[in-house]
């Protein structure tokens, strides 16, 4: 687990993607600690190494037998009851899985925020509705998923949701499918978020 204290009044939790706790998910932590915030991420994973990028189907296939959305919810609902009464603002920030993850967890009253990066599974829980404001980074394509048409069920529920060029990873700098110029925006359109929220 992950956790920079700033002595702050809001806190976010990230919840990272299928790999663990990498690089990417370290520097993002580190960018919103410097930006003022507290900043918690628990390792939703068994292990403490991440999974390399080049063992994407194992590191997805221990998620989804060995983990699951919903011991990974449960775990995110227990770190945010703990939390709870230490801060007037609580976010969460997920990416991938994780977004699905904070979609899925933010349907508390405390919570001032979700944000989700290609959240693609998202779709399979159209039925859950975040009671807090949410704010939703899709890529221009997914192979998984029409985008266009989970944007537009996400609409038809008030959920605010951008597209932006690049795949699914645009925001991660030690993918290959990074895109700066779209990581920069969702960055960008994040802070705004969690500074307005």
């Amino acid at each position: 687990m992950i956790f920079k204290h700033n002595n702050s009044e809001a806190v976010i939790i990230v919840n990272h993607e299928i790999y663990g706790v990498n690089l990417h998910i370290k520097g993002v932590c580190e960018s919103l600690f410097k930006q003022g915030f507290d900043v918690i991420c628990p390792n939703l994973l068994d292990q403490e190494v991440a999974f390399d990028y080049a063992h994407e189907d194992v590191a997805y296939s221990n998620f989804i037998d060995n983990i699951g959305f919903t011991r990974a919810s449960e775990t995110i609902n227990k770190l945010l009851f703990q939390v709870k009464d230490n801060y007037h603002k609580i976010f969460i920030v997920g990416f991938s899985v994780g977004a699905t993850i904070a979609w899925l967890c933010g349907n508390k009253e405390f919570i001032n925020g979700v944000v989700g990066y290609y959240g693609s599974r998202i779709r399979n829980f159209l039925d859950v509705v975040p009671q807090c404001t949410t704010l939703l980074f899709f890529p221009h394509e997914e192979e998984s998923i029409n985008v266009d048409k989970l944007i537009t069920k996400l609409e038809e529920r008030n959920i605010k949701s951008i597209k932006f060029d690049g795949f699914h990873g645009f925001s991660d700098p030690y993918s290959t499918k990074y895109h700066a110029e779209s990581s920069s925006k969702a960055y960008n359109a994040m802070l705004e978020f969690l500074m307005k929220n």
